[in-house]
């Protein structure tokens, strides 16, 4: 005698869920979640476009007090490769140091180049020094345009200022 074979498993249906009442729900929640999105993306990127200027202040005021430093202080062009240096350095951001002291953003005054002539050193007053300034006013100049709301979070002005010993 032969066991009858066991019965097929039965598929059961699961019940269709009607799609019809959520219709539309993605595309408000994305309208609701973009804003913030596009804001902290906007910001993120502005930030750190300002951050990489401030870096690039420092090293123009860096670049310039080196090259003034070991210049002969009898050379006529000091102050021409002092600012060559700085806007060297400042060359891709588009801001320029001027031979009247100002900092250009294209053909607007944006601030301030101060390239100071030799001077006792301020740590060691038998030193000769040479300090090159420089002061940006990014909230009035920004470098890219801004996202609204996001300008109260950058600084109002840029500045650094370096000292080089001469040698």
């Amino acid at each position: 005698m032969s066991t009858p074979p066991p019965p097929a498993p039965t598929r059961t249906r699961r019940p269709r869920v009607r799609r019809g009442d959520d219709r539309g729900a993605v595309a408000v929640e994305f309208a609701l979640v973009m804003p913030l999105l596009l804001v902290l993306l906007f910001g993120v990127i502005g930030y750190g476009y300002m951050l990489s200027f401030r870096q690039g202040i420092s090293q123009a005021a860096a670049e310039g007090a080196r090259t003034a430093a070991v210049l002969s202080p009898s050379d006529p062009a000091v102050a021409g490769k002092t600012r060559d240096a700085v806007n060297g350095a400042l060359g891709s951001y588009g801001v320029t140091c001027a031979s009247n002291g100002a900092l250009m953003k294209g053909a607007s005054p944006a601030g301030t180049c101060t390239i100071s002539a030799r001077r006792p050193c301020s740590n060691a007053a038998t030193s000769q020094c040479v300090e090159v300034s420089l002061a940006y006013t990014y909230r009035d100049d920004p470098l890219l345009p801004s996202f609204p709301g996001l300008g109260v979070v950058l600084p109002e002005q840029l500045a650094y200022s370096t000292e080089a010993q001469v040698n």
